[in-house]
């Protein structure tokens, strides 16, 4: 079993790796958001966020987790939202 500073150094790989890919992802949303003012599409998409966060709750292999990562990607979902709101000047 590892120390607890073992761990943390495994959550602190994690944590960068998860920066990295959270940044791809905004840099995807930076184009969503520029279809979307060239198009005049509205930034919330329900049934867009909703499949997501299916596709996400059905991709967790372990249920103990599930309330957990589907609130995180609430937030990254709400967040993007943000974003693509401050881009547009809504």
């Amino acid at each position: 079993m590892m120390n607890l500073d073992e761990i943390r150094e495994d959550i602190d790989l994690l944590d960068t790796e998860l920066v990295r890919l959270l940044e791809a992802r905004m840099n995807l949303v930076s184009q969503v958001t520029a279809f979307k003012q060239m198009t005049g599409m509205k930034v919330l998409d329900n049934s867009r966020e909703l499949a997501i966060l299916e596709t996400v709750a059905n991709r967790i292999e372990n249920p103990e987790f599930t309330e957990t990562i589907v609130a995180t990607f609430k937030d990254i979902l709400k967040n993007s939202r943000h974003y693509q709101n401050d881009a547009l000047g809504n």
